[in-house]
């Protein structure tokens, strides 16, 4: 008989009474669905959803209740095919390969990837040093990457965490904004700050910040460093330019990983400078220890109606392009 696996609970607080109801879904039916799949006790008490069982089955369910609570929070609702998408990714009987969890903050919250592809992404930074995404907004490019360095940050596997910006979006240089450096800054890297607190509580952040634990800077200010022993993310890469990807390329140092990510559909950059991220996804391709992974609309996971926006434009933008031009 093989030995009995070690029994554990955990509890997550999601204080709203109503959604925990959107999270059991009609009749409980989203709740029956994940014990069935998952083989754990579900219960709910005290604005809190209470799992218990096997230690892998309840970190996995775990994962998949802090997601439908996410989605809750954000939608109002928890859709049939979400739980589905969830118990695949989870169970391990999507296209994709099972990923473990990422946990983040402390044991038994974790982040899970909610598509083939954003699992493939996953595991392609757990295994390489250096990875470059391509994806539409709302698929996961940011969150999965600050969740994974926020789970190194917690194993010591790393001993920081920068993120990164160009500082382009606007069109201004960032002297021609008002206020001191951390007043410029702060609204290009405010969706990188968004991402963190999801999963660092305000205070513990601050305290990171004021240690240089985690650094929030623009690109700009990369110049001349080289990190040793961090994860570094660049976020909105498609608007760096050729140089800048190169330089920012050559900041990696002993022991630390690089996520590159950013939407080739949105380049704010002159129409006579190319993408540094087009351009680094075309030199780096079959380079040993640099991956490359291409989101899609199958993988955004952000209010449903976002995929049907994304799509609509590319529709668009293949009309424009079959369009014959005028003399």
């Amino acid at each position: 008989m093989p030995p009995r696996a070690h029994m554990s609970r955990t509890s997550i607080a999601v204080v709203d009474s109503k959604r925990i109801l959107a999270i059991f879904g009609p009749r409980d039916q989203h709740l029956r669905r994940i014990r069935s799949a998952l083989g754990v006790g579900v219960s709910a008490r005290d604005d809190s959803i209470h799992i218990e069982g096997d230690e892998p089955a309840v970190l996995r369910a775990t994962a998949v209740f802090e997601e439908l609570d996410r989605i809750a929070r954000e939608q109002g609702s928890v859709a049939l095919e979400d739980v589905a998408q969830l118990l695949s990714i989870a169970t391990g009987q999507s296209a994709a390969e099972p990923v473990e969890p990422i946990e983040v903050q402390r044991p038994g919250r974790a982040v899970v990837p909610r598509s083939p592809g954003q699992a493939a992404y996953v595991r392609a930074i757990r295994n390489n040093d250096v990875v470059l995404c391509a994806g539409p907004a709302g698929s996961g490019k940011t969150f999965l990457a600050v969740a994974l360095a926020v789970s190194m940050l917690r194993s010591e596997q790393v001993r920081k965490i920068v993120l990164v910006r160009p500082a382009v979006e606007a069109g201004e240089s960032l002297g021609y904004l008002p206020g001191d450096l951390q007043a410029k800054i702060n609204p290009y890297l405010r969706p990188l700050l968004d991402a963190l607190r999801e999963m660092i509580d305000f205070e513990q952040l601050k305290r990171l910040s004021e240690q240089e634990v985690v650094e929030m800077i623009p690109l700009a200010y990369m110049r001349g460093r080289t990190l040793n022993h961090a994860f570094i993310i660049l976020d909105e890469a498609q608007n760096t330019t050729v140089s800048q990807m190169k330089m920012f390329l050559t900041r990696l140092g002993n022991g630390s990983k690089m996520v590159i990510s950013g939407d080739t559909t949105q380049v704010d950059l002159p129409a006579n400078r190319t993408s540094g991220l087009v351009d680094a996804m075309r030199r780096l391709e079959g380079v040993p220890g640099c991956a490359q992974v291409r989101l899609a609309g199958e993988d955004i996971v952000r209010h449903p109606l976002v995929q049907r926006i994304v799509a609509a434009y590319d529709d668009a933008g293949h009309q424009e392009q079959r369009r014959p031009s005028r003399p």
